[in-house]
């Protein structure tokens, strides 16, 4: 797997928590403030070289992102499969919640669905790996770290991970402008896949026809839309919503 670079406080807190193999890290001269000693500190506990280095190499490896003092060189996001998503639903003898994003291109939006779906704790998180956002350093610091709480598994086909999907008894709703149904009025309960399409085109017309429901959010502004993270946010939390009042 390939190595990248982890910026910031709390996605490298987050990556320190979790079982990814972190080669280095490399923190501004002189800055061992606050959330600083916290990170030297569970570096030193895992055996991890901590290097002080300028700000200029900071800034380089950065890329241009606020990098707060601190980065980390780990070993590249390891992905899960479609089963591993679903397993964990069983360990926790609770109905599957797939959120499956269509084209999702821009790796901020990516990173803060991500972490909207871990906090409101769906299983998994499902990406196409072509013609869209991977996981990388941006995504972890949109996420918050919440990459390294949440399984995303990357497939070559949408369409067929639908079927499958299907088979297995999940319910697939796609969000759209379009939708017959608004979100709200809509039974969001029992085993979910949700589809997100990405920021210009929405879901292809191809997975649409594999919904089993179109739902869509009302507009009320002189802007006809939201952006894929905030739609994304909104049916999350909603569906969470719906499954507890249903477990009451």
């Amino acid at each position: 797997m390939e190595e990248q670079y982890i910026i910031g406080r709390n996605p490298v807190i987050e990556l320190l928590k979790s079982d990814t193999e972190v080669d280095k890290i490399y923190l501004l001269k002189g800055n061992v403030e606050g959330s600083i000693k916290k990170i030297i500190g569970m570096a030193k506990d895992k055996g991890i070289v901590v290097q002080e280095v300028d700000r200029q190499k900071l800034d380089t490896m950065a890329d241009g992102e606020v990098h707060q003092g601190v980065v980390a060189l780990a070993t590249g996001y390891e992905y899960y499969s479609v089963e591993d998503i679903i397993q964990s639903a069983k360990d926790k003898n609770e109905s599957p919640f797939v959120v499956i994003l269509d084209s999702i291109e821009d790796t901020h939006n990516l990173g803060a669905i991500i972490r909207t779906a871990e906090c409101a704790g769906v299983h998994g998180v499902i990406i196409p790996k072509r013609r869209a956002a991977m996981v990388n350093q941006t995504v972890f610091k949109t996420s918050a770290g919440a990459v390294q709480h949440m399984k995303i598994a990357k497939v070559t086909n949408i369409s067929q991970t639908i079927d499958k999907l299907k088979e297995l008894g999940l319910w697939i709703y796609g969000a759209d402008m379009e939708g017959e149904s608004l979100y709200y009025k809509s039974n969001l309960t029992g085993s979910i896949g949700l589809i997100v399409g990405g920021e210009n085109k929405g879901i292809g017309p191809a997975l649409l026809n594999k919904c089993d429901q179109i739902i869509s959010i009302p507009m009320f502004g002189e802007v006809n839309s939201l952006n894929a993270s905030a739609s994304a946010a909104i049916l999350i939390y909603e569906i969470v919503r719906q499954r507890d009042e249903s477990n009451k």
